[in-house]
Parts: C-alpha cells; structure tokens; sequence
C-alpha cells in the first residue's frame, strides 16, 4: 500500500514538472493563463452560476490539454528528427491548429458566458 502512495506522488510530481516545462518554455501557455486568469476574476465579479462556472473551467481545461499536448508533440518531433522533414512539419502544424481550434472554441464560449452579464453591468455607460 505504501508503494502505490508513494507512486501516485510520483506521478503528481511528474505532471507538475511537465506543467512547469511548459510555462517556462511556451509564450501561449502564458496568454492562457493571463487570460484564464481574467476571465475567472470577471466571473467572480459578474457571479456566475455553478453551471457556467463548470463550463468555464472545462474550457480553460480544454485550452490547457491542448497546449500540453502540442508542446509534447513538437518536443517528440524534435527528439526523432533534426532535419527539416515534411511529415514533421505536418505534426507540428496540426498540434498547433488543435491549440488554435481549442482557443477559438474558448473565446466563443467566453462570449456567450460572459457577454450578457458583462453588458447589463456596463450598459449604464452607454444609456441604452
């Protein structure tokens, strides 16, 4: 029993090491999280509901997955080839599309989530 304890730290330990390597070598996991990080002070703010509070976290989420598994394949692309290869090429494009689709599907969300709120808070500016 003890081992299995021990190997769940482990593989937590594994996961954040993997978490650090990305912030610290990805610009986009930055944007990600300066703006998951604005959204969820709106959302505190704007007091979304448990619903749209789970939508929003699994967005982010979702954002998040992507990047690391784009990060991955570019460091496993590298580690097989030096050269300018098109197939690598190929992988890396599509890791990097997932990043982009998941980051639009992202703002639409945050859009629909937080948009109407967001107005009736701030419509007072404009007298409508």
């Amino acid at each position: 029993m003890k081992e299995f304890f021990l190997s769940r730290v482990r593989a937590f330990h594994y996961a954040f090491q993997g978490w650090g390597y990305v912030l610290r070598t990805q610009r986009n996991a930055w944007i990600h999280s300066l703006i998951a990080t604005i959204v969820f002070f709106m959302g505190l703010w704007l007091k979304l509901s448990l619903q749209d509070w789970a939508i929003i976290i699994l967005t982010a989420a979702l954002v998040f997955t992507a990047e690391f598994i784009n990060t991955s394949i570019e460091a496993i692309v590298d580690l097989a080839t030096q050269e300018h290869h098109p197939l690598a090429k190929v992988g890396k494009d599509v890791g990097a599309a997932a990043v982009l689709v998941a980051a639009l599907a992202a703002i639409l969300i945050g859009l629909l989530i937080l948009g109407p709120p967001l107005w009736e808070k701030l419509k007072f500016i404009y007298d409508f």
